[in-house]
This record gives structure tokens, sequence and C-alpha cells, in this order.
């Protein structure tokens, strides 16, 4: 299988946030920005894989500032790394000025999907070749963060994550 830079998983999604979407403080709902990102994740975990992918987990989701009533919101995703049947994705929210058109990031999320067959059951991917500093740093981090992710879930013995271990040894 040959490996694909990070940027050709890259999706964005723009909207608007409706009426419908917002709690009583006329802020979007976390739960509609959740399947935003989802949904937005699960497209970029596909142009990676070409396969059918399913969310495995949500890994961390910052709600960093709130996101109002007629926002034009920006959800960017793309594929940090891939294991074997596994991607993370990491993603980044965007809101739009109404006044100058400036973007601000409002939150950020981490997500897992695993590309699947016709029958449901996982199949591998192709590796991910980052390029930009900023993918070197999301790519190096995921490996820290599946280590972690899999001793806290009694998969993998603490002295066996040799990446989390180097962070306290560094």
């Amino acid at each position: 299988m040959k490996a694909k830079l990070v940027s050709e998983s890259a999706t964005l999604t723009t909207d608007l946030v409706l009426t419908g979407e917002t709690n009583p403080l006329n802020n979007m709902f976390g739960g509609e920005l959740l399947a935003r990102m989802d949904r937005t994740a699960g497209i970029a975990a596909r142009r990676h894989s070409r396969r059918i992918c399913v969310t495995a987990s949500v890994n961390h989701v910052a709600f960093n500032r709130p996101i109002p009533l007629g926002s034009v919101v920006t959800v960017e995703a793309k594929v940090s790394r891939a294991f074997k049947s596994s991607m993370e994705i990491y993603l980044d929210v965007w809101i739009e000025d109404r006044e100058n058109g400036s973007k601000q990031k409002a939150n950020e999320a981490i997500y897992t999907f695993v590309a699947v067959d016709d029958t449901g059951s996982p199949v591998g991917v192709p590796e991910v070749i980052p390029e930009t500093e900023l993918e070197k740093l999301r790519y190096e981090a995921a490996l820290r963060r599946k280590q972690l992710s899999l001793v806290l879930a009694g998969k993998m013995k603490p002295s066996d994550a040799t990446e989390l271990k180097a962070l306290f040894n560094e």
C-alpha cells in the first residue's frame, strides 16, 4: 500500500450556525459541533483509506470559545497518523468574523476512525507522510496518544509504552 501525504486527506466543511442549532445563550450546541466534526473527520478518513470508515473514538475535544448564532464555521480535518487499520484525525474549528472576514480558532478535537470492509471487519490503511512542521508535530504526538489510550484501556503494559516513557526520561 502506497503511503499518502497528510494533505491528501484534507477536508473542509463550512456552514452557518442556525437557530435550531443553538442553546439558550444563542451559541452552537456542543453536540451539533461534534456531529459536524464527526462527518468531516469521516470524509478525511475515507479520503486517506479509500474505504468505509467508522468512528472508533473521540479522543479529545476542546470547546475553547463559544460559536454564536449566525457564525460561519469551518471544520478542518486531516489524518495526522495511520496505524494498522486505524487513523487519527486532527480537527481544527474556525469561526469567521462577520465584519472583517478574519478567522479565529474556536475549537479542536482528535478522533480515531477505523477502515473496514463490507462486512465491518478492519482492513489495513496506508501510512501517512507529514510535510509541514505542524503535521510532523501532530504525527509524532499521535503515537504517544495511542500508547496512552492502550495503557489506560489495559491493552498495553506501561513499561511497553516507549514513546510515553521517553517523555519522562528526557
